[in-house]
């Protein structure tokens, strides 16, 4: 394959995915910061594509914490066997969107040939020559990388293909309603990856263009700006389905993509998941996890496991110095390293982050636990998390708590007596107060 360069997008804020993206109530966590299956997000998208011959990376970044936190990740990328550079500071000042930052990193770094531009915030499977070849039979100037949905999944969440009948990109809708879905597309649609192929010179050549110049200095977005532009304007334009996209802007839509990485419905990413596969019911475990001894009964995670005192079911990744109680049933979970999990605890469908208690008892269904969380549940008072509850880092949820579908922000301390209702989302104390029925501090009403 021709050699081309990679440009990934690290911005944005990840409003959506919080409280994944924060370390604190006050500090982001930038999307690519992430972790998936023991490493963060930029960290796959880097080596799945320096797999298929990719060995130059720019970050173009948005923001002090998403460059700042890419870098302490990626740094030059020595240690992945790539070079990896730096958009500037000072191009934050005049950054307008995604589209935008594009188009100053080309230029700034004078690059040439093709380039691959991938969003920071998301996991993917696809051949990467296949989308070469493809693109340059086309003769485009973008080719979009796609993923086919049903109309219903799509609507109001991802931008979508509009195609003729030559096969040819005529157009995009930018998160469209179910209604505008079904008079372009029927059931299933064309829906935007967030990932493109660009030709470098033609676009930068296009990036002269005054119209284009104009409404960069305004707002140039890929999806709903420059992709419109280019097509409105006549330049060649073209879309290519890829294997596999995994979004993971929502804590429903990253519990989701992690199920799916644990079935190894991405290939790409199964065989460079630590620890393998191993012996025990086809779980991921690190070996260190595996022969620990628990403080309850003295025995070794793999004795109980081989005697049924431990249940694992399928698609389990268990990382380093995990200790696991006696009566814990896991499946379709990820336990980061250092984690401990009570007697008796259940989890299915969840994503522990390193350094956190489970307590004995607890029942915990399709959530998300950052790092260092702490559930203080007990066998007679057990704690309940069900339907994507996400609870940040260093959240204390006390004995007897019932929550559903709640996200709580870093470091909140959460007490059995709030009533706090299915779907809230408590990103402080003065949240934490108004389900307790109290009053700030201050004496002002919550």
């Amino acid at each position: 394959m021709e050699s081309l360069s990679a440009i990934a997008l690290v911005g944005g804020q990840g409003v959506r995915a919080r409280p994944l993206t924060l370390n604190s109530s006050d500090y982001l966590r930038s999307k690519a910061a992430m972790c998936l299956a023991g490493r963060s997000l930029i960290e796959w998208a880097v080596e799945i594509l320096q797999s298929q011959g990719v060995d130059r990376f720019f970050v173009a970044a948005n923001g002090s914490e998403n460059r700042a936190q890419t870098k302490a990740i990626l740094e030059h990328g020595e240690q992945l066997g790539v070079s990896v550079r730096y958009s500037r500071t000072r191009f934050d000042r005049s950054n307008t969107g995604s589209g935008e930052a594009t188009l100053r990193c080309l230029e700034y770094w004078d690059l040439g040939g093709l380039a691959l531009v991938f969003p920071s915030d998301s996991v993917f499977d696809f051949d990467l020559a296949s989308m070469v070849r493809a693109h340059r039979a086309s003769d485009s100037v973008v080719t979009v990388a796609s993923v086919l949905r049903p109309a219903a999944e799509a609507a109001g969440k991802y931008g979508v293909v509009l195609r003729g009948p030559d096969g040819g990109v005529t157009g995009f809708l930018e998160k469209p309603d179910l209604k505008t879905l079904e008079l372009n597309g029927g059931s299933q649609v064309e829906t935007n990856a967030g990932m493109y192929l660009v030709d470098c010179d033609r676009l930068r050549m296009i990036a002269r263009e005054p119209a284009l110049a104009m409404l960069a200095g305004r707002s140039l977005d890929w999806g709903g700006d420059l992709l419109p532009y280019l097509v409105g304007h006549g330049h060649q334009v073209s879309s290519y389905p890829i294997a596999k996209f995994g979004d993971l802007g929502s804590p429903r839509d990253y519990l989701t993509t992690l199920r799916e990485v644990l079935r190894d419905e991405y290939p790409m990413l199964s065989g460079r998941i630590d620890p393998p596969v191993g012996p025990l019911a086809g779980a991921r475990i690190h070996e260190s996890s595996l022969y620990l001894k628990d403080e309850i009964t003295g025995r070794t995670l793999a004795e109980k496991v081989a005697d049924g005192t431990v249940r694992l079911g399928p698609n389990v990744r268990i990382g380093r110095d995990v200790e696991v109680g006696p009566g814990v049933m896991l499946a379709e979970s990820d336990i980061g390293d250092g984690v401990d999990l009570g007697e008796g605890s259940s989890l299915r469908g969840v994503a522990c982050g390193d350094h956190s208690i489970v307590g004995p008892g607890a029942r915990i269904s399709n959530a998300f636990l950052g790092a260092m969380v702490d559930i203080r549940s007990t066998l007679e008072r057990p704690v309940v998390l069900e339907e994507f509850c996400a609870l940040g880092d260093e959240v204390r949820v006390r004995a007897g708590t019932h929550l559903s579908g709640v996200s709580v922000f870093p470091r909140l301390d959460i007490r059995s007596e709030a009533c706090i209702p299915a779907g809230a989302s408590l990103s402080g104390l003065k949240d934490l107060l108004h389900w307790l029925g109290e009053q700030p501090a201050d004496g002002r009403a919550a």
